[in-house]
Order: structure tokens, then C-alpha cells, then sequence
């Protein structure tokens, strides 16, 4: 990595912090499901921990709008049973996700501590919720069907016993596996679904946008997610291709750690919102937020990659 490069990743940290109050990251279509539907996620729960709740109320949800870093935005946390319950949905596979959901959970029990009013110097023992860090996982890269990434496989000596250990649970969900799970849990079901058609309407189509518009009007028809394709359509529409475009994604990848690759993420974010019919001024909100750059310089590269 250069010098120039680690210096512009301060800046972005620095920004991080100094704007989290100013933005909102946008959900993400996984969180968009679960979090509007409560019932959904005490499903989803109960098939992942052999549970029966009943009582949707119960749930908590504590995700936190805008972490310290913005990059380490989780997904969907909640509170059920004396349990923090931290969800992240991914379509590419990282080996550092344990690492990640450490700087989470440490973001969450500081501002739990924080809510609670209690000193970490007191002389009584703070009663934290055990963490449950699950991601789900729909990329194109084959997986186990169930993986446990441990926090221990990072780090640099392992024959040394460490005192620190964290485990995330890992579950494709790419339509065709982990049937019993994606059973127990309709939306899920659904939600895997949903991909796997995007994927096939998208198969040798140039024109991304039209055939994400019918592959949501082939859901409607056979009610996959209809419900929230009917009500949220072109909320949905002016999300899943920013998600789901993976050869652009992954070709971002292929730069990651290079000078280059922050101005070919920046390049590729602009095509991909503008495919989806999204306002200039949208794109660059979304440069603003996502790259901590200015209005200005957020505007100047909307302008240079605008096509």
C-alpha cells in the first residue's frame, strides 16, 4: 500500500468519525426485509437456535445507525433472551469477518454501557448479553454449506493460547442449500430465491435495469416476496444493483490495496446508480457518504464519470 494511499484511508477514518451524526447509510435490502418484519426476524432466530419464541415484541433491535467506522456498519443487531444477536448478509467472502464483528460488538456493549450509566471502573459486575454473530452468506464463490470463521486463525502466532476467541457462524444461502434452515424460515427462503432469479434474468442481458424490472415483476407473479416488492418496488429497484452487480464488485476487488482502486470503486458506484435511474444529486450523496468525500469533490466525479 502507499504512503498516498494509507494517508487518504486516514482522512476517510477521520471523516468517518466526524460525520457519523450528519449520515445515514442506506439499508441494505437483507436488513430492509428482517428489521420491517419483526415476525420474520424471530423466524429467522428460532430456525438458526432450535427456539420457539412467540412473542415478536420481545425483540430489540440495537444495530447501530453509524459506527465509529463506517466500513464496519453491521447489518442487523438485536436483543432476544439475553442474547446480542449481530446478522450480516454477504455476498462476497472475507476471512476477516471475525475480526469485524469484534470492533462491532465492542461498539455496541460501549454503547450499551454508555445508556446504562455505569462506570467500567465501578465496583459492580456490568451484566452483558452473550454475542451471536451469524452471517449469511449468497456469493458466487463456493462455500461449506456451514462454516465457523474463528477470531484465533488471524493471528500471527497460533501456537500460542490466546485469551481472546470469537466465532462467527457462517450459512450459504444460495438457493439449493442449507434447505432445513431456509425451511423453518419462509422470508429467508424467499430472500434466496429472489437472488437466484436476479441472477438468471441478468444472464447475458446488457440492460441491468430492465432485467432487474422483470425479474421483480416474475416475483410478483409467482409471490416471491410480493408483499415488499408490491409496496417497496422502486425502493428495491434503486438497491439491487449496487448489491447484487458482482462482476463490477468483484473487479473493484481485484484493485483493493492499490492507489487505483479507490477511484475504480468510485467509477464503478457512479455506472451502477446511474443504471438504476438514480438522480445525479443522488449519486452524489452516495460518493459523499460512501468515499468521505466533499459535496464538491463528491460533484466533480459524478460529472467526470457520468456517462
Amino acid at each position: 500500500m502507499t504512503r498516498g494511499y494509507a494517508g487518504r484511508q486516514r482522512k476517510f477514518w477521520r471523516l468517518g468519525r466526524r460525520e457519523r451524526g450528519q449520515r445515514k447509510v442506506k439499508d441494505r435490502l437483507f436488513r430492509f426485509l428482517f428489521e420491517e418484519d419483526r415476525e420474520a426476524l424471530l423466524q429467522l432466530y428460532n430456525a438458526l437456535n432450535g427456539t420457539d419464541y412467540q412473542d415478536a415484541s420481545q425483540l430489540e433491535i440495537v444495530t447501530i445507525e453509524s459506527a465509529v467506522y463506517v466500513v464496519m456498519k453491521n447489518d442487523l443487531a438485536f436483543m432476544l433472551a439475553g442474547t446480542l444477536n449481530m446478522y450480516e448478509h454477504q455476498s462476497t467472502y472475507s476471512p476477516n469477518l471475525p475480526v469485524r464483528f469484534l470492533i462491532y460488538l465492542a461498539q455496541e456493549y460501549q454503547t450499551m454501557i454508555e445508556k446504562a450509566r455505569v462506570s467500567l471502573y465501578g465496583t459492580g459486575l456490568i451484566e452483558l448479553p452473550a454475542p451471536k454473530c451469524v452471517v449469511f452468506y449468497n456469493g458466487q464463490k463456493g462455500v461449506p454449506e456451514r462454516q465457523i470463521l474463528r477470531l484465533s486463525d488471524a493471528f500471527m502466532d497460533k501456537r500460542q493460547e490466546s485469551d481472546v476467541e470469537l466465532t462467527v457462524h457462517m450459512y450459504d444461502i444460495n438457493y439449493g442449500h442449507n434447505r432445513e434452515l431456509l425451511e423453518k424460515c419462509r422470508k429467508l427462503s424467499e430472500y434466496s430465491t429472489f437472488v437466484n432469479v436476479l441472477r438468471e434474468f441478468t444472464v447475458g442481458s446488457d440492460n441491468k435495469k430492465e432485467a432487474f424490472s422483470e425479474a421483480v415483476d416474475y416475483c410478483i407473479e409467482n409471490g416471491i416476496l410480493e408483499d415488499v416488492l408490491r409496496r417497496n418496488r422502486s425502493r428495491v429497484l434503486g438497491s439491487i444493483l449496487e448489491e447484487f452487480d458482482v462482476e463490477k464488485y468483484e473487479r473493484t476487488l481485484r484493485w483493493e490495496g492499490r492507489e487505483e482502486g479507490r477511484e475504480e470503486g468510485i467509477r464503478c458506484t457512479v455506472e451502477v446508480l446511474q443504471e438504476t435511474g438514480q438522480t445525479r444529486m443522488f449519486v452524489i450523496d452516495k460518493l459523499a457518504e460512501k468515499y468521505a468525500l466533499s459535496q464538491t469533490e463528491a460533484k466533480e466525479k459524478t460529472e467526470q464519470y457520468w456517462k
